[in-house]
């Protein structure tokens, strides 16, 4: 086993689903450390810190990002292989956050060490987040502090399969509350039934995007009612209920619409019948694009032909990542996103990503960071 799938494995090796990022954080530093790179860690919780390094000078500045988190293992029984093992077999490493997103983000602190030990001059950043699968929180916390208030370009290292992702939906989770008066089912007028208002909501909800004209690069705007919870015993009008929901906002209907149509139909149903409806948002993550013959994509893709011996593939996704968040930032960058290992394995058991794929993106991202620089 070579170094650099040594560094993966240990990684992977090391649980960091829920809330307990620290050990992971300290395997970067550790890393870094070993090559000269000194770095800094920022705390968010205990047992939960962000961490930040840079290499070189100047005010252009590519920024490496990427999160330490991941989900949950789901139930160990039920893996092929070792949840934890990093195992490798047939060329395919195993083991939860193999693919989401533990080998972009080692592949970025290994080319982050390379361009550093072959004296390389340009201004490079890399951020490694808590919390993205949770709520971006380590991302929030990183623009709050300015680490995105500088850049000229961002590569987050999520999965896609090698293909360069130039643009993504955004992601907005909300609740509606219904409020209601409790009684007995045999005297349902004495209440104020929760579900009935809901239900309203819901039917309403399924064609209050109707209008919304389709983005010519994101595509539809895409909308689900995902969860209701209501009533806890057959004989008693609940007095409760709640839904939540998810919706993917485009830069032709952003999240600040997508909000104000949600509140207007609240508003609506509110001034009618018995019950009150209540809108509460969850989080709300902005979609991202950059421009396709950009100087960030257009060193990639020639990053990648270098590297891979082909022209890179374009594509966009409707996942959300960490950039969803910097984006809020006032000032304007590139952003892309790259990565080995495939989303459609992501979160799934027996995750895995493929070694060559990951040993290429090491190469790969050490490649745009020069063509990017020579631009």
């Amino acid at each position: 086993m070579n170094d650099n799938v040594a560094f993966l494995t240990k990684l992977v090796q090391t649980d960091s689903a829920n809330d307990h990022e620290e050990a992971i954080a300290h395997l970067l530093q550790e890393k870094l450390a070993s090559a000269g790179i000194t770095s800094k860690l920022i705390p968010y919780a205990p047992g939960r810190s962000n961490l930040v390094a840079e290499i070189g000078s100047g005010d252009d500045i590519l920024v490496f990002e990427g999160h330490q988190d991941t989900v949950s293992l789901g139930n160990p029984k039920e893996w092929t292989y070792p949840a934890l093992g990093a195992e490798i077999h047939a060329g395919e490493l195993y083991g939860r956050g193999s693919a989401d997103m533990k080998s972009g983000l080692a592949a970025m602190v290994l080319a982050l060490i390379r361009l550093k030990k072959t004296g390389f001059t340009g201004h490079v950043r890399l951020l490694a987040t808590v919390g993205e699968e949770y709520g971006a929180m380590g991302a929030d916390q990183l623009l709050a502090a300015g680490y995105a208030d500088d850049i000229s370009g961002l590569i987050v290292g999520e999965p896609t399969s090698l293909k360069v992702l130039f643009g993504h939906a955004g992601s907005l989770n909300y609740k509606i509350i219904s409020h209601g008066k409790s009684a007995h089912s045999s005297e349902p007028q004495r209440g104020v039934n929760a579900v009935e208002k809901l239900v309203d909501f819901i039917v309403a909800e399924r064609h209050a995007f109707d209008d919304v004209p389709v983005d010519p690069v994101i595509g539809p705007l895409a909308h689900s009612v995902t969860v209701l919870q209501a009533g806890d015993q057959v004989n008693t009008i609940p007095d409760l209920a709640v839904a939540a929901g998810n919706i993917r906002p485009t830069p032709s209907f952003r999240n600040d619409a997508v909000i104000q149509r949600l509140q207007d139909i609240v508003t609506k149903l509110n001034a009618r019948g018995d019950g009150t409806l209540e809108f509460s948002l969850t989080h709300s993550f902005l979609p991202v694009i950059s421009k396709k013959d950009g100087r960030l994509v257009t060193a990639a893709n020639k990053a990648i032909t270098t590297v891979l011996g082909r022209p890179a593939e374009l594509a966009i996704i409707h996942a959300a990542t960490d950039a969803s968040v910097y984006t809020k930032s006032k000032h304007a960058f590139e952003t892309i996103i790259y990565g080995p290992g495939s989303m459609s394995i992501a979160h799934q058991i027996d995750e895995h990503v493929n070694v060559q794929d990951y040993q290429q993106a090491i190469g790969t991202y050490e490649q745009i960071t020069r063509d990017y620089f020579a631009n």
